[in-house]
């Protein structure tokens, strides 16, 4: 099967400041990817140069075999990626049913998105509908956040640190989303620090260190020693 998303050699910068070294990646139709990481291992700057918000100096990144590594973010939206951002960012004025329609702003075509199986996925946010976004808990802010993008009906969902500052309830309610969003046809990309999370959740996880990936695998077939000594650099003699 031909990778959904795929980079080769990707590199980014901010400024002079180069934040990402050579990352390759393949991500299929339905899979989910999870990438782990200590702060400052270049997680985020990678979810950001899939997005067109990062520059990309180098490589080049594609959907479905078209090249996205030049294209506005706007442009990588609408082609089918969208990012649920770390914090949420919802809009503090607008509604939570207002803030689940601009996510349709972007929408490609009439896919299986809608407001009523965002609610069907997150039944309390019907009930909360009418409420201000920022008024709900943290857990249900981040349904909202998950909701927006969803409804641009997204080939790829990227998920900055869905789980941060969330009670493990809450964590394990919003992630036993995943399998529709998955079933949609959907692939998932999946940024965490919570690394028994993310081997819970994904087909493949990639760990990052200073801007590179230092471990690539099933979880199945990674040992928690190779993970922590990828997580932290650790090298053996």
């Amino acid at each position: 099967m031909s990778p959904l998303l795929e980079l080769r050699g990707l590199t980014a910068h901010y400024g002079d400041f180069q934040a990402l070294f050579g990352v390759d990646l393949a991500l299929e139709e339905g899979r989910t990817l999870a990438v782990i990481g200590a702060n400052g291992a270049g997680k985020t700057t990678l979810m950001r140069a899939i997005t067109g918000i990062a520059r990309v100096s180098g490589g080049s990144a594609a959907l479905a075999g078209a090249r996205i590594d030049r294209m506005a973010a706007p442009d990588i939206l609408r082609a089918g990626i969208a990012m649920v951002p770390e914090g949420r960012r919802l809009f503090p004025s607008l509604s939570v049913e207002e803030n689940l329609r601009i996510g349709a702003h972007a929408r490609r075509g009439n896919g299986f998105w809608t407001l009523a199986r965002i609610y069907e996925l997150f039944p309390v946010l019907r009930d909360r509908r009418l409420q201000p976004a920022t008024a709900l808990s943290g857990g249900q802010q981040q349904m909202v956040a998950i909701g927006r993008a969803l409804m641009s009906n997204p080939r790829v969902l990227l998920c900055d640190e869905l789980s941060l500052g969330l009670a493990p309830v809450v964590i394990r309610e919003i992630y036993a989303a995943f399998p529709t969003i998955r079933d949609s046809g959907a692939a998932i990309v999946v940024v965490e620090q919570d690394i028994s999370q993310a081997l819970k959740v994904a087909d493949a996880v990639h760990c990052m260190m200073e801007g590179r990936i230092t471990l690539s695998g099933p979880p199945a077939s990674l040992s928690r020693e190779a993970i922590h000594d990828a997580y932290f650099g650790v090298r053996h003699a």
